[in-house]
């Protein structure tokens, strides 16, 4: 079982409105309920607070939190998009109610919830200024993360998270990360596949997204439609015997020469595939059409060193 608690407040009773953490809340529901093949991915509980007939508390959101963190689910993922506050004891969730910024949920307490989780994989990913703050001990700056928990902020304890274009920076980048951005070659996107895509993308005059975890495994958040076929990737090891091996190629494996051979037209059109995926480079040519036509060959590339060690130690 997949559980998501997602959270967008824009409206706020005593302090400056938001604009955009609702619209972020339902495009992260939206983007996590189901993979890209229609299958069910995350239960969601979407909670949201856009003007004063639909606020939300911080007892509100602490009692969602424990609802959410309160059995032993494969994965239970809290997602929230609103203010955040930080002073000398730690940082806080804002929520609609609140005046000063300390009266909001705190974030030791958010942990403390789910450091005591049973759910196997605890997943926190915060949209709000000085959500780096999460997950560390203001005593010692040491992160206290229990086995199984990973935190993704969009910012540092010292900075602001920015808006652009009606919705977050950091959620933006979130989205399209699970949107494939951030997938393997096997479409499976892990949150530090998410956390490595969010910060390429922002440079170093930007919020830098903060990523902690005390995880043996990262477990998927979403898959969408691989690059290339598992079958196909699967070849890697057949049509490579060893590691260092070069193919040899020649103009029968190219169906627009003379002499073509099936056989290798066949062979010729996955080392292609290869070859778009980074996984195989021509030996001696710029293009895999070339390498055929002059009689040279192909080789494994860095990444597709890794794979085919994945192939033949069968983790795929």
């Amino acid at each position: 079982m997949r559980k998501a608690l997602i959270v967008g407040i824009d409206y706020y009773t005593n302090v400056s409105p938001l604009y955009g953490c609702v619209n972020d809340a339902y495009s992260v529901k939206s983007v996590l309920e189901r993979n890209v093949n229609g299958t069910i991915n995350f239960s969601i509980n979407l909670i949201t607070s856009t003007g004063s007939d639909s606020t939300i508390t911080r007892k509100q959101l602490k009692d969602s939190v424990q609802e959410l963190f309160n059995d032993d689910c494969e994965v239970a993922l809290f997602y929230f998009a609103g203010h955040g506050y930080i002073e000398s004891t730690g940082g806080f969730l804002i929520t609609s109610e609140c005046e000063e910024g300390d009266d909001g949920f705190s974030l030791n307490e958010l942990l403390t919830i789910v450091n005591n989780s049973k759910s196997r994989n605890k997943i926190i990913i915060l949209d709000s200024c000085h959500s780096g703050i999460s997950g560390t001990n203001i005593s010692d700056s040491n992160a206290l993360l229990s086995e199984g928990l990973t935190i993704l902020t969009a910012s540092s304890a010292e900075q602001y998270a920015s808006e652009k274009n009606g919705s977050g920076v950091f959620t933006t980048l979130f989205i399209d990360a699970l949107n494939g951005g951030a997938a393997n070659l096997l479409g499976d996107i892990t949150p530090g596949s998410v956390y490595a895509h969010i910060d390429q993308s922002l440079g170093p005059w930007e919020q830098r997204p903060i990523f902690k975890t005390n995880v043996k495994n990262f477990i998927s958040l979403r898959s969408v439609n691989p690059p290339i076929s598992l079958s196909e990737l699967r070849m890697l090891t057949e049509l490579f015997r060893n590691i260092e091996d070069e193919f040899d190629l020649d103009p029968s494996f190219e169906p627009e020469s003379e002499n073509p051979i099936e056989e290798n037209i066949k062979k010729f059109r996955v080392l292609q595939s290869f070859n778009r995926v980074n996984l195989v480079v021509p030996v001696g040519e710029e293009h895999m059409y070339f390498a055929a036509m002059n009689c040279k060959s192909c080789k494994l590339t860095p990444l597709g060193m890794h794979y085919w060690n994945l192939v033949k130690k069968e983790r795929i």
